[in-house]
């Protein structure tokens, strides 16, 4: 059922876009916007150009809104917790900087050079391990790990990668499993997808598997593209998790009465705060962002520089993570998606998927393509995880606790596209240049690192010119 269908209507757009312009008003968006059937009824179907649009901009909307206690803001007697965890003593402040809620917006820490994009160090965040003890206010390393905002264009494509991706190694998986049983013998297959090697698979006649060799993935082969450890399945589920985490809103597809017996499970007298529908508005518009782009500055010599200075890139093997472009088979992006589990929706739970078909957009449809046809992502990266510290260098691993079973020194590559205009650098945005996080590179970019470091000036300068021109323009 498309947006049409459901009756979405042209005046209830102008109607849902007056909410900056009502931002004063005693009175939560969601009361200001109940004529809105798009916040009542989830989107489905392939959508047209102007029925994207329209949804699209109902999630941008939201993403600026400032939340208030009207609209459900605070959760006094529930944690941050992914999973939904009471707290053991009530909350009496409605904001808490390290336990949250920490933000007023989405689009107060996703804003650099525009809305969702990066933050800047004093937009960082805190991570607990998700469970019961997420009932933390410390700052202390023990409880807690700092984050720094990261931005959110093209994300929609990192998505539909890691998609086809995780498609490919639970393929591989099978075929292992199929060889193993008919020749009566163990099997063992190399986890390789889009030229990125996860180890290997070994499988048994008996239908048992060995995922001892498994490298850089979780042990369902599920690639999770989102967050710095890369341990988030999807925009939804990332969208969900920070409604709950930042601003103590909570989604009814995990915290409603389904899961938790109750429509007021945070205990701040507000009952069903975020739909589902509302939940898609906001994947469709952070899906639908432009993916970011390069651009020479307009300064004598710099084309040049950042020329010479890819080409060092390759000859120091950063590539060898940082990959330029991965291909991507279909730019048709479906919502909820295939790998989400308990507590957020997936595409087993709904009768119908909505699909956003983002050749419809001209940043999309001008990308290049390979000689098969596929699309070629830009991303400088390769959505796995690496281990980032060895004995001489360990600066990026200041962390005493493991998220989401990912070791503290252990994080996915960062993907660079945009990273000219991100700044500060790191996990916990506290490195200044890009030079200083370049060489903060231990473990697995140990070598990438050293090449760069014994480098010339010249050369070093190049590379970093290079890397300016990868930006973001909204």
């Amino acid at each position: 059922m498309t947006l049409r269908k459901m009756g979405f209507r042209a005046v209830s757009l102008g109607i849902f876009m007056g909410v900056t312009a009502l931002a004063a008003a005693d009175e939560p968006w969601a009361e200001r916007t109940r004529e809105l059937d798009a916040l009542a009824r989830l989107p489905s179907g392939v959508l047209s150009r102007a029925e994207l649009d329209a949804l699209t901009e109902i999630g941008k909307a939201l993403f600026e809104a400032n939340f208030t206690t009207l609209d459900g803001v605070g959760r006094p007697e529930a944690t941050q917790a992914i999973d939904p965890t009471r707290r053991k003593h009530p909350r009496e402040q409605v904001f808490f900087r390290t336990a949250g809620p920490d933000a007023g917006s989405c689009a107060a820490c996703h804003n650099k050079p525009a809305t969702g994009g990066a933050g800047d160090f004093v937009t960082n965040v805190f991570a607990s391990e998700g469970f019961e003890s997420a009932d933390f206010d410390s700052l202390d390393p023990q409880f807690s790990s700092e984050r720094g905002t990261n931005h959110l264009f093209g994300a929609g494509l990192v998505e539909l990668l890691a998609r086809e991706m995780s498609h490919d190694l639970q393929a591989i998986r099978g075929e292992a499993l199929r060889q193993a049983r008919a020749g009566g013998a163990t099997v063992r297959l190399k986890l390789e997808t889009k030229g990125v090697e996860f180890g290997f698979i070994s499988a048994d006649a008996d239908g048992s598997v060995n995922l001892d060799e498994l490298d850089g993935v979780d042990t369902d082969l599920v690639i999770r593209p989102f967050t710095q450890k890369g341990v988030m399945t999807s925009l939804r589920q990332f969208t969900v998790n920070a409604m709950n985490q930042h601003h103590g809103i909570q989604a009814d597809e995990r915290f409603g009465a389904r899961w938790t017996g109750s429509d007021d499970f945070d205990g701040d007298g507000k009952a069903h705060e975020m739909s589902a529908a509302a939940v898609s508005a906001l994947v469709a518009w952070q899906a639908t962002l432009p993916a970011p782009t390069r651009q020479v500055p307009q300064v004598e010599g710099w084309a040049e520089a950042a020329e010479r200075g890819e080409a060092k890139f390759t000859a120091f093997g950063c590539d060898s993570c940082h990959r330029p472009a991965l291909p991507l088979e279909s730019l048709s992006f479906a919502d909820p998606g295939p790998f989400d589990l308990a507590g957020t929706l997936n595409d087993g739970q709904v009768p119908e998927t909505a699909v956003y078909d983002f050749s419809l957009y001209d940043w999309a449809a001008a990308l290049p393509r390979d000689d098969r046809g596929r699309v070629l992502v830009p991303l400088f990266g390769d959505l796995k995880r690496h281990v980032m510290t060895d004995n001489q260098i360990d600066a990026l691993g200041n962390e005493l606790l493991a998220q989401r079973f990912v070791e503290r020194n252990i994080f996915q590559t960062a993907e660079l596209w945009g990273v000219g205009s991100t700044g500060p650098y790191g996990h916990r945005n506290d490195f200044s240049t890009l030079d200083e996080i370049i060489l903060a590179h231990g473990g697995n970019g140990r070598a990438a690192r050293d090449a760069y470091a014994d480098a010339a000036e010249a050369d070093k300068s190049a590379v970093i010119a290079f890397l300016k021109t990868l930006v973001i323009l909204p």
